[in-house]
């Protein structure tokens, strides 16, 4: 079949590739426009239009996507993957076969911009992929496949979405088979929807007074991007991994002040919350080059800077 893929992070990348490498044929590639780099430097393409160019494939990067935008394709399905635009229904109905979406949830769980981050964040025990028909509505579509995994104790939003993106590369190829062929199944979604609205850097702000169980999900869920925060003085540190102290070494902490720091050991830099403590594992300092510092970088160069009594914020 001749496919028009709209996607812009790796996430959307990876299905693509799978795309480039199975019997259909691209023959365009969506994608967001190129964003400014860091500290102004020059624009950065997304991860779906380097490896569209990669390939010599046509790429389109429409502040708005419109029906003219894609009249010069013959086209059967469009697959959406992660694009970034809520799409008119003219352009959902320009495909022969419509178009297809690959979503990171168990719909109606989790429809929006942030379905990982969002059931980590949530504390969720399941995760999973849903191909369904796209429609006006936000991921509101028929389901045409959908697979469940667990989400792991210790689970990223990093490490989940890779996960993920493996379950739906297989899944995609599968639902394109079966719409080959005219032997697609849409079933209507059921239950109760959540929603997965677009992450806001302000909430990667740790708040010390949360439970140390629910800022380890904050910190989780915020990494690879945003990356969750906090303060030590004037400066702000990104807190890349944390696990939360033992229930019996919490016993025999007396009462602090949440954001504490109450030791630095090999085991990182326990600080008190709201309740329970939290080791803080990998931490970025602005400081040097930057450095992502583990326990051991601490404490042979850093432990001065996260003293005990001292107050992150």
């Amino acid at each position: 079949m001749n496919i028009l893929f709209a996607g812009t992070p790796e996430f959307a990348a990876a299905h693509l590739q799978a795309l480039l490498t199975s019997e259909h044929t691209v023959v365009g590639v969506i994608t967001q426009p190129d964003k400014p780099g860091k500290r102004g430097k020059q624009p950065v393409a997304s991860a779906v239009k380097q490896l569209a160019l990669r390939h010599h494939l046509p790429v389109l990067q429409p502040a708005r996507l419109r029906l003219p935008d894609l009249q010069q394709y013959v086209v059967d399905v469009m697959v959406v993957v992660a694009y970034g635009q809520i799409l008119k229904s003219d352009v959902l109905a320009y495909p022969r076969l419509g178009c297809i979406n690959v979503h990171g949830s168990v719909l109606p769980q989790w429809r929006g911009a942030a379905p990982v981050q969002r059931a980590i964040l949530a504390g969720d025990e399941t995760s999973g992929v849903c191909i369904m028909e796209m429609d006006v509505g936000l991921d509101t579509g028929a389901v045409l496949q959908c697979v469940q995994i667990p989400i792991a104790p210790r689970e990223t939003s990093a490490s989940l979405s890779e996960k993920l993106s493996h379950v739906g590369q297989k899944a995609l190829l599968d639902v394109l088979a079966e719409l080959a062929v005219g032997q697609a199944l849409a079933t209507a979604q059921v239950g109760e929807p959540s929603y997965a609205r677009k992450l806001e850097k302000h909430e990667a702000l740790i708040e010390w007074n949360l439970p140390a169980l629910e800022i380890d999900r904050q910190i989780r869920g915020f990494n690879p991007d945003p990356v969750a925060f906090t303060h030590l003085q004037d400066l702000r540190l990104k807190v890349w991994s944390a696990v939360p102290a033992d229930p019996a070494v919490d016993k025999n902490i007396p009462s602090n002040q949440p954001g504490e720091i109450l030791a630095v050991e090999k085991h990182g830099v326990l600080v008190a919350c709201g309740i329970g403590t939290l080791w803080l594992q990998s931490i970025q300092v602005p400081l040097g080059k930057g450095s992502i510092l583990s326990a051991a970088d601490i404490l042979n160069s850093r432990k001065d800077l996260f003293a005990e009594g001292t107050i992150l914020r």
